[in-house]
C-alpha cells in the first residue's frame, strides 16, 4: 500500500504517512525537504486537498482508502471521515433529469451528476438513458455535483487506459519493452508522473489498471442496457473518501510538519483561508531561517517562488535611462529561474536593423538569450541566429538589476562592453557615459562604478 500526496497539508501527511503505509512520488519541494529517497512506484492511494482547502479527498484502492482514514480519523476529535457514494471512477447507467445550457443533470440512484455536453458525441435530452463514468468527484460540504464523463476509463497512478482507444506514443522511454500489454480493448495513457518510475514500477502500474479494465469488461459482459437499468451503478473499480479538518485538526497537523521543517503557529488554519493566505505563510517560513542567521540579503527564492516570475512566464525588460525616461527591450519568456537570484529569458528578435555596437543586421529567427542576476551590476545577451550561429554577445553595465514577477528593472549607465563573433572584444559608449555625468544625470561616484564594472567585465571576456 502506498500514497501519493499533494496540496497544503503534504508535509504533515508525508511525515503521518511515511511508514505506513509508505509514501511515493513525491514532489521536490517534498523530496528535498525529506531528504529520503522516495520511490516513483504506482501509489495506490492519491491524497490531494480539496480546492476550498478545507479537508482532503482519499482515491484509490478500497483497502489502502479504509486505512489512510483511520489514521486520519485519530488526528483530533474534530475530523471528519465520509465515503462517497459516487466514487471516482464509479460507473453507472444515469438517467437525465434535467437539460441545462453546457451540460446535462444526470440520475445515479441515491446521487446524481453533472454531464458536460462536450463529454458527448450524441444530442441528450431528459429522458435519455446513457452510461457514465464519475470523472471527477466531489466532498459532500461541498454545492458542485460530481462532473460525469461518456468516455469510460481505468485510472491510475502512472498511467490511464480508455476503452476503446488507442494508446498513444508519448510516456516513458521504458514503456515500450514492459513484458505487459495494455489489455486488449483498451488504449493507454502515459502521466507525466512516469518519467521518473523505473522498469518495475512502470509493470507494476500497468498490472494494476489492467486489473481495473478487467473488471470494467466484467461488469459489462452480461450487464443490463442502460435503457432498463437506470438508474443503477454497473461497477466501482475505486473507492473515493473525503476527510474535513477542524481547527484542532488543523493544529495536529501544524505538529507533525513542524517535526520535520519549522512551521508557524496556525501554519494549516491560516493556509486554508484562503490562496494569497497560504503565499504569505510559506514566504513568511521561507525567509525565517534568514531572519535567525541574520541574512540581510532580499530572500529571491522564497519571493519567486510564491509570486514569479516562474518558468514559461512573460517578463518585461524595463531599460531605464539616467535621465528619467524607460524604454521596454520587449516581452520575454522566462527560460529557469535559479535560486542564486539568476534569471533567463529569451526573446525572438524581428528583422530589420542592426545590434548595437556589434555592427550585425537583425535577421527573421534570431533568438536573443538574457541571463540577469538580482543585483548584478551588469548582463549579458547572446545574439543566436536561427540555426544557432553565435552573432554576438553585448554586455549592459546599469545600476543592480532588480528582478519582479512582471518586469526586470535597472537603469541604464550608457557604458557596455560587446563580443563579437569572431571573438573580438571591446568597450563601448565611454562618451556618453562622461556627457551624462556632466549633464548631472549621473553622480561622479556612480560613473566611477560603471567603469570598474565595465573594466572587469572586458578582462572577463577576453
Amino acid at each position: 500500500m502506498t500514497v501519493r500526496i499533494r496540496g497544503i497539508y503534504t508535509t504533515a501527511l508525508t511525515e503521518l504517512f511515511s511508514d505506513d503505509p509508505g509514501v511515493v512520488q513525491p514532489s521536490g519541494p517534498i523530496a528535498e525537504r525529506f531528504g529520503d529517497d522516495f520511490p516513483h512506484d504506482p501509489a495506490t492511494v492519491t491524497v490531494e486537498t480539496t480546492d476550498d482547502r478545507q479537508g482532503i479527498g482519499v482515491v484509490g484502492d478500497e483497502a489502502t482508502v479504509e486505512s489512510v482514514c483511520e489514521q486520519l480519523s485519530s488526528l483530533a476529535r474534530d475530523t471528519f471521515v465520509w465515503q462517497d457514494p459516487t466514487p471516482r471512477g464509479g460507473i453507472y447507467a444515469g438517467e437525465v433529469t434535467e437539460t441545462l445550457g453546457s451540460g446535462a443533470i444526470v440520475g445515479l440512484g441515491d446521487s446524481e451528476g453533472y454531464l458536460p455536453y462536450s463529454t458527448t458525441d450524441r444530442r441528450v435530452e431528459t429522458g435519455d438513458c446513457l452510461r457514465v463514468q464519475v470523472e471527477e468527484p466531489r466532498p459532500p460540504w461541498s454545492d458542485d455535483r460530481p462532473v460525469l464523463d461518456t468516455t469510460i476509463r481505468a485510472d491510475g497512478s502512472l498511467l490511464s487506459l480508455v476503452r476503446g482507444g488507442t494508446s498513444d506514443h508519448g510516456g516513458p522511454e521504458l514503456a515500450d519493452i514492459l513484458p505487459t500489454d495494455p489489455r486488449k480493448g483498451w488504449g493507454s495513457s502515459w502521466h507525466h508522473t512516469s518519467d521518473d518510475a523505473d522498469l518495475d514500477a512502470l509493470g507494476d502500474a500497468l498490472n494494476r489498471v489492467n486489473d481495473r479494465a478487467r473488471r470494467i469488461d466484467a461488469a459489462f459482459e452480461d450487464a443490463t442496457a442502460p435503457t432498463e437499468a437506470a438508474p443503477a451503478r454497473y461497477v466501482a473499480p475505486e473507492a473515493t473518501a473525503w476527510v474535513w479538518f477542524g481547527r484542532e485538526s488543523r493544529f495536529a497537523l501544524d505538529d507533525l510538519r513542524e517535526a520535520v521543517t519549522r512551521t508557524m503557529p496556525g501554519h494549516h488554519r491560516i493556509k486554508a483561508g484562503s490562496r494569497s493566505a497560504s503565499a504569505g505563510v510559506d514566504l513568511a517560513e521561507a525567509v525565517a531561517d534568514g531572519f535567525q542567521t541574520g541574512e540581510q540579503d532580499v530572500p529571491f527564492a522564497a519571493v519567486t517562488n510564491q509570486f514569479g516570475p516562474a518558468v514559461g512566464d512573460t517578463v518585461r525588460l524595463d531599460h531605464g535611462k539616467p535621465d528619467g525616461r524607460m524604454y521596454t527591450l520587449g516581452d520575454a519568456e522566462v527560460q529557469s529561474v535559479d535560486a542564486d537570484g539568476t534569471v533567463t529569458v529569451e526573446r525572438a528578435m524581428s528583422p530589420g536593423g542592426t545590434y548595437d555596437a556589434l555592427g550585425v543586421d537583425r535577421q527573421a529567427g534570431d533568438v536573443a538569450t538574457t541571463k540577469v542576476t538580482e543585483g548584478r551590476w551588469w548582463y549579458p545577451t547572446v545574439y543566436n541566429g536561427a540555426d544557432g550561429t553565435r552573432r554576438g554577445t553585448y554586455v549592459n553595465v546599469c545600476t543592480p538589476v532588480e528582478v519582479f514577477p512582471d518586469a526586470i528593472r535597472y537603469v541604464d549607465l550608457h557604458v557596455d562592453v560587446v563580443k563579437h563573433a569572431d571573438g573580438r572584444v571591446e568597450r563601448v559608449d565611454d562618451d556618453e557615459l562622461d556627457a551624462a555625468v556632466d549633464a548631472g544625470h549621473i553622480s561622479e561616484a556612480l560613473a566611477e562604478k560603471a567603469r570598474d564594472v565595465a573594466a572587469a567585465v572586458k578582462h572577463g571576456l577576453e
